[in-house]
């Protein structure tokens, strides 16, 4: 039977909310709003004069070869970011779950980049891959590739990927450990006894059950990537080199800031919700079918 908590006053359990939804509000609520009155309006860089113009922003920006581009690469760069950090994340909680000496001291050591600011991971990459004094850079000159994030857009790319995808690997991390370890052990013993090797177990019984964390670990990682990485692309690259990273998020920023398109950033923003949100919806239509609570 069901157990709910009631409250003498009723009143309670609106306070008791009143602080979060005041935060949802000030920080979320109100600034899409803003966001979303802006796109339909003309407006000058100090703010003096504004006029209304519908949807034109919206059709100056989807005629803007640039901005295409723009959303092609913030899909690739999700897709990458979600999936190297959720394997490696899944990789290590594997071994974190088999680990008897040291456990302690390896989980400590896997959460410690997660506590970093992405604008931090991406300076700490960029020096790994600095090609005067980067080590990373220099041992791939050594195996005959001349890495430089600076004149390569393929090689920039590929420098914020690993970057944004590190940052988020002790995130995955702590929640496929946790789902490993509710995992009853004497499913997986069952299984070995009757013959099924360690691989087989892991496909047919321990990734099924981890199914409602992979998912909701699915639909973090993509926010994470769609709007989280601003500080790390903005310490590293820059959008460059001839906006090859000039992701969604960025470039609501440069545009906006930088170029004083103030209508125009706030469409890119609006585009950049609706895609976010689509990207949601079509996860809980079609891949929330996979998964087995």
């Amino acid at each position: 039977m069901e157990k709910r908590v009631t409250f003498r006053n009723l009143l309670v359990p609106y306070l008791l909310v009143a602080a979060q939804l005041a935060v949802t509000l000030v920080f979320f609520i109100w600034p899409a709003a803003q966001a979303v009155r802006q796109s339909v309006i003309s407006e000058d860089a100090f703010g003096l004069s504004q006029h209304f113009v519908w949807l034109d922003n919206f059709k100056r920006l989807f005629g803007d070869p640039l901005y295409l581009h723009s959303i092609e690469i913030s899909l690739l760069f999700s897709a990458a970011v979600a999936g190297i950090s959720m394997a490696t994340g899944l990789l290590f909680a594997t071994a974190a779950d088999r680990v008897l000496r040291g456990a302690a001291l390896y989980k400590t050591m896997l959460v410690w980049p997660y506590a970093l600011a992405p604008a931090i991971a991406g300076v700490l990459w960029l020096l790994l891959f600095n090609p005067t004094i980067g080590i990373l850079a220099y041992a791939l000159h050594r195996l005959g590739y001349g890495w430089n994030q600076l004149l390569n857009g393929n090689d920039a790319m590929v420098l914020i990927i690993v970057a944004a995808a590190w940052k988020q690997v002790s995130y995955n991390f702590l929640f496929f450990l946790a789902g490993l370890q509710a995992i009853p052990r004497s499913l997986v013993e069952a299984a070995a006894i009757d013959g099924a090797r360690p691989l087989k177990r892991f496909w047919t019984i321990v990734f099924p059950l981890l199914s409602p964390t992979s998912f909701f670990l699915l639909v973090v990682n993509l926010v994470y990537a769609f709007f989280d990485t601003f500080g790390l692309v903005h310490a590293t690259t820059e959008g460059g080199p001839a906006q090859a990273t000039a992701i969604l998020v960025f470039k609501v920023y440069r545009d906006g800031v930088i170029g004083l398109d103030l209508g125009g950033s706030a469409a890119q923003s609006v585009v950049l919700m609706v895609i976010v949100g689509l990207l949601t919806v079509v996860q809980f239509r079609f891949i929330e079918k996979r998964v087995v609570y």
